[in-house]
């Protein structure tokens, strides 16, 4: 089995087994074992929906702390555009940038505005493939790894266009190395990340060799101190102007449904929430979805504004970049790249992706194939005597991952609390079929000061 980075860890020493992970978890990626949860590495795709119920906070996720910025002679700020939702909407991307750099970047990027030029080669990729349908973006690695993992005969349905904040950090290396007359091993580029997943894409990236980011900073670890950073900025010399600075393609990638929206494809589908995006997946594998061109899915609510690792509410970060749009839409402001040279570099292949995705099988239950036979017949067998309700008791998601986890000696089949009636009675009949086939008389004794007989067998079993 490959080792996995992952961008979550458990903390036993918080853990009470409440098992609230466990039953939210898409990929059935956890298990409670003696009252502590425990992740099956294979299986997590990341998605983060653990530490949004974890009531102990025993799930933590992991970023990287300001101090890696140490690292490099020059560093650069790249921020999701879900930052921008933070803040009042009196706050624009200018004074935020501002604020980064006033924070101890040496430059801080506008991602919205790479965004759009890959909203334009999305749009170029749509109008020219002929492959089947419907395509789903991979701006969110949690949709990339469960398809890797639960439904790898859609690997192919994944737009092969680049990640947005990928293609800003490889070419502002390549830039700033030139200007600054050194390697680009030297410059750091971090992103300011809504969800622990994206350190995933950048420790260990499903497609490529390397990710061109050098770490993730969490947006709630920062929003304090650019807080205090920006209050010592002035405003933009007026409001237009600080308007005329925002790409509409792109901040709409804050949202679900935002690219969608801003490129005014009329065939195409948002979806949010991994309950949601796993109906949706299935019905795709089942025939039930032809029609529809583009699929925009997001694992977080209502898109990367809903992040776990944002600090606004989730409905008034997705109010905000909706209610600017609407202002961007009205004042007919196109601060956005230029088509013509998007197509240019389009057919140049700038956009797309540089390695190819692969699915992410799980282990079978043997390398053996006779052993996984017969394995998979026991299997079936135990799950065939559990009650089949999913409860959750035994410390496995579901009843037949508990009788896989028999099976693999990673579970007791006594651990199923439905078992234990049935056990009792069967280990009381073997008790009476004993005494039948011995032929064993309990003696019995007289007390007197009750006046009755007592069975004395029956009153050590009661005592001891």
């Amino acid at each position: 089995m490959s080792q996995y980075y992952h961008s979550i860890r458990f903390d036993e020493t918080k853990c009470q087994g409440r098992m609230r992970c466990l039953r939210v978890c898409p990929t059935q990626a956890i298990r409670v074992r003696h009252g502590k949860a425990r992740m099956i590495e294979e299986r997590c795709i990341d998605c983060g929906e653990c530490i949004t119920v974890c009531p102990n906070g025993a799930i933590i996720p992991l970023t990287d702390p300001f101090g890696e910025l140490s690292r490099f002679r020059y560093t650069i700020a790249v921020p999701s555009p879900a930052l921008y939702a933070q803040f009042g909407r009196e706050i624009l991307p200018d004074k935020i940038l501002a604020g980064l750099k006033k924070l101890g970047f040496d430059e801080a990027i506008d991602l919205a505005y790479t965004c759009g030029e890959v909203s334009f080669a999305i749009q170029e990729y749509l109008r020219n493939y002929n492959g089947p349908r419907p395509l789903i973006s991979n701006a969110c690695p949690t949709i990339v790894r469960l398809i890797q993992v639960k439904y790898p005969e859609l690997i192919a349905h994944i737009i092969p266009i680049d990640t947005p904040r990928e293609i800003a950090a490889r070419e502002i290396k390549k830039k700033k190395a030139k200007q600054l007359e050194i390697p680009e091993k030297e410059i750091g580029t971090f992103y300011l990340t809504p969800c622990p997943v994206k350190m995933i894409s950048i420790k260990q990236p499903a497609e490529k060799g390397r990710s061109h980011l050098d770490g993730a900073l969490s947006i709630a670890d920062v929003y304090g101190p650019l807080l205090s950073a920006m209050e010592g900025l002035e405003e933009s010399e007026n409001s237009r102007r600080g308007l005329e600075s925002i790409c509409i393609l792109g901040i709409g990638w804050a949202i679900a449904g935002g690219m969608s929206r801003t490129l005014r494809l009329r065939n195409s589908l948002a979806v949010a929430g991994l309950a949601e995006i796993v109906k949706v997946f299935d019905d795709i594998e089942k025939g039930k979805i032809r029609n529809i061109d583009f699929i925009e899915a997001y694992s977080c609510p209502h898109g990367c504004v809903g992040g776990s690792l944002t600090v606004e509410n989730t409905y008034s970060s997705y109010n905000k970049i909706v209610k600017l749009i609407e202002t961007l839409e009205y004042e007919k402001v196109k601060a956005c790249p230029d088509i013509r040279e998007v197509r240019r570099r389009y057919d140049q292949k700038y956009y797309f992706i540089e390695g190819k995705l692969e699915p992410r099988p799980l282990a079978p239950l043997d390398e053996d194939i006779s052993r996984a036979i017969q394995k998979k017949k026991l299997k079936e067998s135990l799950y065939e005597q559990l009650p089949q309700i999913d409860c959750g008791a035994c410390g496995s998601p579901s009843c037949l991952t508990f009788a896989e986890d028999v099976v693999q000696g990673e579970a007791n089949l006594n651990d199923c609390v439905f078992l234990w009636p049935q056990k009792i009675t069967q280990l009381a009949q073997e008790i009476i079929d004993l005494v039948e086939k011995t032929g064993f008389k309990p003696k019995k004794k007289t007390n007197l000061k009750e006046g009755k007989q007592v069975n004395a067998f029956t009153r050590n079993r009661q005592t001891s």
